[in-house]
C-alpha cells in the first residue's frame, strides 16, 4: 500500500507538470497565432492602400513588420511631411515614398548591398522621391558605431523619422546616437516613430526623445515589436 500511494505520489505530480507544459504551450500558440493574424490584417491594409505593382521584400524576421509599415504610412499620409529620414533603408523606404509623394525621402544603411538592393527596388516601383544614402559605421563620440555623419550634414527640417537602424541586436545603445544628431534637424512638428522598441534599448532611447521634446506627445504601440 505503501509503494501504491508513493507511486500514485509520482504519478499525480507529474501529471500536473504535464498539464502545465501543456497549458503553457496552448498558451504560447494562441500568442503567436495572435500574432500572424495581426500581421496578415496590417499587410492586406498596407498592400490594399499603396496597390504595390511590382514584388516587395520580406516583412518577417529582422525586417519592419506590417503593423509598424502601416503606422509610417498613416503618419506619412496624415502629417504631410516635407523631408522623411529613414535610419536603415528597405521596405521603409518603399512605403514612406509612395505615402508621401510630395516630400523627400532620405534613406541611410551602412550596408551597400543593402542600399543597392533597396535603390533597385524604388525603381522597379517607379518611386522617384527617394534618395538612399550609403554611410558605414564610424566611430561616434557616445562609445558605439554609428552612421558617418557626413551622410546627414546637409539635412535639417526632418518632418519624419524614422528610426530603425543600424543594428542593434547586439548593442542596446546601437540606435542613441540618433538623438544628439538628429534633434537639432528636426522640424517643431516632427513625428519621430522608433521601431523594436519592445527593447530596452530603443525603449530608453524614446524615453530620452520624450525629455528632450517636452511639448510632444509620447506614446508606445503595442506592435509585434513594439
Amino acid at each position: 500500500i505503501r509503494s501504491l500511494r508513493a507511486l500514485h505520489g509520482k504519478v499525480s505530480k507529474k501529471t500536473e507538470q504535464i498539464s502545465r507544459e501543456i497549458s503553457k504551450a496552448a498558451l504560447e500558440n494562441k500568442k503567436m497565432s495572435m500574432t500572424a493574424y495581426r500581421q496578415t490584417e496590417a499587410f492586406i491594409q498596407l498592400s490594399n492602400l499603396l496597390q504595390f505593382k511590382s514584388p516587395i521584400p520580406a516583412t518577417r524576421s529582422w525586417a519592419a513588420s506590417p503593423d509598424v509599415l502601416l503606422s509610417l504610412l498613416h503618419h506619412a499620409k496624415q502629417s504631410n511631411p516635407k523631408t522623411i529620414l529613414d535610419l536603415g533603408s528597405g521596405m521603409s523606404t518603399l512605403v514612406l515614398a509612395k505615402s508621401a509623394p510630395a516630400a523627400k525621402v532620405i534613406s541611410i544603411d551602412n550596408s551597400a548591398e543593402f542600399a543597392q538592393k533597396t535603390q533597385e527596388m524604388l525603381s522597379l516601383h517607379g518611386v522617384s522621391n527617394a534618395e538612399v544614402r550609403v554611410a558605414p559605421l564610424t566611430a561616434h563620440t557616445s562609445g558605439v558605431d554609428w552612421y558617418d555623419l557626413s551622410k546627414i550634414a546637409d539635412l535639417s527640417d526632418i518632418d519624419l523619422l524614422f528610426i530603425d537602424g543600424p543594428p542593434g541586436s547586439k548593442n542596446d545603445r546601437a540606435r542613441h546616437p540618433a538623438l544628439t544628431e538628429c534633434l537639432s534637424k528636426l522640424s517643431p512638428r516632427a513625428i519621430i516613430v522608433i521601431d523594436d522598441a519592445g527593447r530596452d534599448g530603443e525603449k530608453d532611447l524614446a524615453q530620452e526623445f520624450a525629455k528632450a521634446l517636452p511639448s510632444h506627445t509620447f506614446e508606445f504601440l503595442s506592435h509585434e515589436k513594439g
